[in-house]
């Protein structure tokens, strides 16, 4: 009989081999996850510095004076003033834009949103007496709207929240005696 003797050292490399195709295949994947991750966090990073280079210049400023007006000469009913942007800021959709009114004595804010024409709870906006629901670079838009009576020596914190940039806070006082168109201090 013939003896058969059995080789078995080819196997062993054989599962090497595959063990190390393994690893390979593993790594592989593992490094492409990693620079996946790697771009969609620099991506989320450059959006943000975006975001925030045009938050930062798509400020709102006051310009000139706030008047208080008063149907009765004895508390104030509206409030009327101009606002402009910031230079070099680009142009904001007021309709986007509320306006939150407050003062001491009232328990909640009051939010005004944007309307074409006055009504309870809603401010406008315009240039000359046209509407405007935007507002362009270098241009100065007339904001009013109505409020709860306002009476003498009364402070008032008024704030412009525009849907993009920063809002714009402002604390104003009511003379010692309404009359009926008051600049506010």
């Amino acid at each position: 009989m013939s003896s058969r003797k059995l080789n078995d050292e080819g196997f062993t490399g054989l599962e090497a081999a595959i063990v190390l195709i393994a690893f390979v295949v593993v790594a592989a994947v593992f490094s492409y996850v990693v620079l996946g991750a790697g771009f969609f966090t620099t991506q989320k990073a450059q959006e943000t510095v975006y975001k925030g280079v045009e938050q930062s210049t798509a400020n709102i400023q006051m310009l000139g004076s706030v008047y208080g007006l008063s149907e009765d000469n004895a508390n104030i009913n509206n409030l009327t003033f101009g606002i402009g942007l910031a230079p070099g800021a680009p142009a904001m959709d007021l309709t986007k834009m509320t306006i939150v009114f407050s003062t001491p004595n009232s328990p909640t804010p009051s939010v005004y949103a944007y309307c074409a024409t006055a009504t309870q709870g809603k401010f406008t906006a315009s240039v000359n007496g046209v509407a405007q629901p935007a507002l362009d670079p270098n241009e100065q838009v007339i904001l009013a709207f109505n409020v709860t009576p306002v009476g003498a020596n009364t402070k008032m914190n008024i704030e412009l929240r525009p849907s993009v940039g920063a809002a714009l806070p402002f604390t104003k006082t009511a003379p010692a005696t309404i009359s009926a168109t008051n600049v506010l201090y």
